[in-house]
């Protein structure tokens, strides 16, 4: 008998993530057994992500091959790098009509599903996302997590961190992620604008603070609001990547 084609596919780029994919997958394997589809899509790793994704799956890629066509099947892809890339892969070869796009750093609250169908089920507003919860010892990482909230309850753009979820529908009308190497989330916000204004989920993902902790603070902090305020002034994506990098 065919099990019942899953209500959410959970999608998760990655690329060198080996020190986290495990944990990452393990944590969603409680939505799965309520039949969440998970699709890993990895662009490139260079150090054993995507063997550990297919281990952590319960995947053989030589002896059991997964198939999109096996409703609530979770699947690890290869893609070419670019989150937006992978992102449209992994939504391609999912089987439900609702997506999240989660990051592996970032943690879904444990009825994440039942938050997101509820949320959705109106049909009134066609995508949304989470508040979100910095994890890291500056306290001024609390501070720009309420920062990040506030933001994007009033300005309607969401940031990745913050686990974009949408009806297939919605992502289909408006073609997907933009091919663009940075601030893809931003203009998928302002796409998805012209359909509804984004939910906002008052439940919050945790989403690790390793950048800002690398890069420093502050000084993060302004490189991503310069960057945005370019952005909004026209600069090219590929020159803000440069920048980013």
């Amino acid at each position: 008998m065919q099990a019942p084609a899953p209500g959410l596919t959970i999608i998760m780029p990655v690329r060198n993530e080996a020190q986290r994919i495990g944990p990452a997958l393990h944590a969603l394997a409680p939505l799965q057994l309520r039949g969440v589809q998970v699709v890993v899509v990895d662009g490139g790793s260079t150090d054993g992500t995507m063997a550990l994704a297919q281990q952590a799956l319960g995947h053989d890629p030589d002896l059991n091959p997964t198939s999109a066509g096996q409703p609530g099947t979770s699947l690890v892809l290869s893609s070419a790098a670019g989150r937006a890339l992978q992102m449209n892969q992994g939504a391609q070869q999912a089987n439900a009509p609702v997506l999240l796009f989660l990051h592996a750093d970032t943690q879904l609250p444990p009825n994440a599903d039942a938050l997101v169908a509820q949320a959705l089920a109106s049909g009134v507003r066609v995508w949304g996302r989470f508040d979100v919860h910095i994890a890291g010892r500056p306290w001024m990482l609390r501070v720009i997590a309420a920062c990040m909230n506030i933001r994007s309850r009033c300005t309607g753009i969401a940031t990745g961190d913050q686990a974009f979820f949408m009806t297939r529908a919605a992502f289909d009308a408006v073609g997907g992620f933009p091919n663009q190497p940075l601030m893809e989330d931003i203009e998928m916000s302002m796409r998805l604008g012209h359909l509804s204004r984004p939910i906002s989920l008052r439940a919050r993902v945790i989403t690790s603070g390793r950048r800002w902790e690398t890069r420093g603070v502050w000084r993060t902090v302004l490189l991503m609001w310069q960057l945005r305020f370019a952005y909004w002034r026209g600069a090219a994506p590929d020159q803000l990547a440069r920048l980013y990098q």
